[in-house]
C-alpha cells in the first residue's frame, strides 16, 4: 500500500456567527482555498470549537431556512441541538449522537439550542457538513437519519488504542449505521494517548481529517494540534494516526461526484437553471411550511 501524504494543514480560520447559536471556523470550502469540487462529495464543512453558551431563558439557534440538492450532517460532541423540518423530521440530538438530514428535493429546517441546555448554559461543540448529491439524487424525497451514539458501530482497537466510531462507510470492513447515496465513509477515530489507528481508502477519494480534541501525529511524521484540520493528497491510500494525548479525530473520505455544482446560499445543483427553479419553488411553497 502506498502512504496517503498531507497535501495541506489548515489552522482555524476566524470564528463567525451562524445565528446565534453557533460559532463556526468554515474549513470547506472556504478554509482549503478552493471551490467545492476539492472535498466533494464534502461540500462544506462548519466546526463549532469548544464555545461556552451562558445560560438564557430563549433558544440561542437558527430561525427556519431552506435547502435542496444535498444532506446536512451534524455531529454533537458537546451539547444539545434540536431540529424540526417541514418533512416531519426533528428530534434532539445530544453528545455523540448524528442528526443526518437528506434536504433533496427541498426542506425547511430550523435548528436551535435544546431548551435544558440553553437554560443551564455550558460547552458546545458540534460538526455540520454538507454531502452532496447525484444528480439522479437531488429531486428525491427528503429523509431523516437520528443516530443516537448507542447506535453507532464502535470499533475498538488492539492495545488499548481506543476505539473507531463508524458513522458511514467501512473501517476495517465493518460497516457504519448511516446509509448514503454515493460511497461516504465518515469516522470519529478516539484514540487514548499513545493509541494508533490505520486507515484504509482509495487513492482517488477526497480525505481530510480535523482534530476535534487533543495531538496527533500522522504517518509518523508530521505533529497535528487540537481544531486544525488535514487535507490529504489524491494519491496513495494508507495512512495512520497516532494520539499524543488522548484525543478525538474526525476522518472524512468519499468518492467524488464528477458533476457540476452549481450552488447559491442554501441550494446547491447542477446548472443555473435549477437554482433558480429551487428560489421559485420555495417563493410559491412548494417546500412546505414550518412554524417560525
Amino acid at each position: 500500500m502506498k502512504t496517503k501524504n498531507i497535501e495541506l494543514v489548515i489552522a482555524p480560520p476566524a470564528a463567525h456567527f451562524v445565528g446565534d447559536g453557533f460559532r463556526v471556523h468554515n474549513f470547506i470550502p472556504n478554509a482549503i482555498g478552493l471551490d467545492m469540487k476539492r472535498m466533494n462529495p464534502f461540500i462544506m464543512l462548519d466546526y463549532n470549537s469548544k464555545y461556552y453558551f451562558p445560560a438564557t431563558d430563549g433558544q440561542r439557534g437558527v430561525g427556519v431556512h431552506p435547502h435542496r440538492g444535498f444532506e446536512t450532517v451534524t455531529i454533537a460532541y458537546q451539547g444539545k441541538v434540536a431540529h424540526h423540518d417541514s418533512a416531519g423530521g426533528g428530534g434532539v440530538i445530544g453528545e455523540g449522537d448524528v442528526q443526518w438530514m437528506t434536504a433533496a428535493s427541498g426542506v425547511l429546517h430550523k435548528e436551535y439550542h435544546e431548551e435544558n441546555f440553553a437554560k443551564q448554559g455550558g460547552d458546545f461543540q458540534m460538526v455540520q457538513l454538507w454531502v452532496n448529491l447525484p444528480a439522479k439524487d437531488k429531486m428525491s424525497k427528503p429523509k431523516y437519519q437520528a443516530i443516537s451514539n448507542e447506535q453507532i458501530i464502535k470499533v475498538e482497537l488492539p492495545e488499548n488504542a481506543g476505539l473507531i466510531e463508524v458513522i458511514a462507510g467501512k473501517f476495517n470492513d465493518i460497516t457504519g449505521t448511516a446509509s448514503t447515496f454515493t460511497p461516504v465513509h465518515l469516522q470519529n477515530a478516539k484514540l487514548n494517548s499513545g493509541g494508533k489507528a490505520r486507515f484504509n481508502f482509495p487513492a482517488n477519494y477526497n480525505t481530510a481529517a480535523l482534530i476535534v480534541e487533543g495531538k496527533v501525529k500522522i504517518n509518523e511524521s508530521e505533529v497535528i494540534s487540537e481544531d486544525h484540520f488535514v487535507l490529504f493528497k489524491n494519491e496513495g491510500e494508507e495512512f495512520t494516526v497516532e494520539a499524543l494525548e488522548n484525543s478525538v479525530v474526525l476522518i472524512l473520505s468519499g468518492e467524488p461526484i464528477d458533476e457540476p455544482i452549481v450552488s447559491h446560499g442554501p441550494f446547491v445543483m447542477n446548472s443555473r437553471e435549477e437554482i433558480m427553479a429551487a428560489f421559485n419553488d420555495y417563493n410559491t411553497g412548494k417546500f412546505g411550511y414550518l412554524e417560525s
